[in-house]
């Protein structure tokens, strides 16, 4: 816990910026979900006390996922897979956009207490906007029209949304945010990437990105779509008959 606060506080600045992009997904969020109740013709409230205590229950789940993250066979082993956008996709298809960033950001606050910082925030930040990127375009689909259909082409719309933000946001921002953190060349760490997978070429962060960081994605966006897919319909009564509660 000491640790967490020593690290807030030596890398305040970054942590301020990191709580204004919050703040800024979160009111994006807010008006999509306000402009979809407006379209459906209904008006709810975005939070009751039952539907808190479920969001507080998927962002639980969705941290435990997210501490059994491993490696894939293609990308550096600092590149990490895990499955904690699966409880926040179904409970933002419950309960909204609004409730989906809610979901990311409690998950990372969840991950700080529980396991800290080992980048100085930046890893937390990227999980958290690269998150959003896949919520919030699936939730928003999917909160102007209920249905079968434009769940699926939620899912599909918010898959492709991560990969092509997820590997361009890694490409401009990441990379060199991380050479920069630990003192480490950007060539460096490009050499990593051309040593697991021949597709990367050690001079080019764009092969980098193309080969190692966008299959990650892709890959937890079908994987997560999918299995959201297939066990939302079942879970949706036990979910908006306790919402109603």
């Amino acid at each position: 816990m000491n640790g967490l606060f020593e690290s807030v506080a030596e890398n305040l600045v970054f942590v301020l910026q990191f709580l204004g992009v919050i703040v800024a997904l979160f009111v994006v969020a807010v008006l999509l979900e306000k402009g979809a109740q407006k379209a459906r013709g209904i008006k709810e409230p975005l939070f009751n006390t039952r539907k808190l205590a479920m969001i507080g229950m998927f962002s639980a789940v969705a941290m435990i996922l997210h501490l059994f993250d491993f490696p894939l066979f293609f990308a550096p082993g600092f590149y990490k897979l895990d499955f904690s956008e699966l409880p926040i996709l179904v409970g933002t298809f419950a309960f909204g956009p609004a409730a989906g960033v809610m979901m990311e950001f409690i998950k990372i606050v969840l991950k700080l207490f529980v396991k800290g910082t080992s980048t100085a925030f930046v890893g937390d930040l990227a999980n958290f906007v690269v998150g959003c990127s896949f919520i919030l375009p699936a939730s928003a689909v999917y909160a102007f029209r209920k249905s079968k259909k434009s769940a699926i082409i939620a899912c599909v719309t918010g898959t492709l949304v991560l990969t092509v933000f997820g590997t361009a946001f890694n490409a401009i921002y990441l990379l060199p945010a991380f050479s920069k953190l630990y003192g480490m060349p950007l060539e460096d760490i490009l050499a990593m990437g051309a040593a697991v997978n021949p597709l990367v070429n050690d001079s080019s962060i764009l092969s980098f990105v193309a080969a190692c960081v966008a299959p990650l994605n892709l890959i937890k966006g079908v994987s997560v779509s999918v299995v959201t897919l297939l066990i939302y319909k079942p879970l949706s009564p036990i979910i908006k008959s306790s919402n109603k509660m």
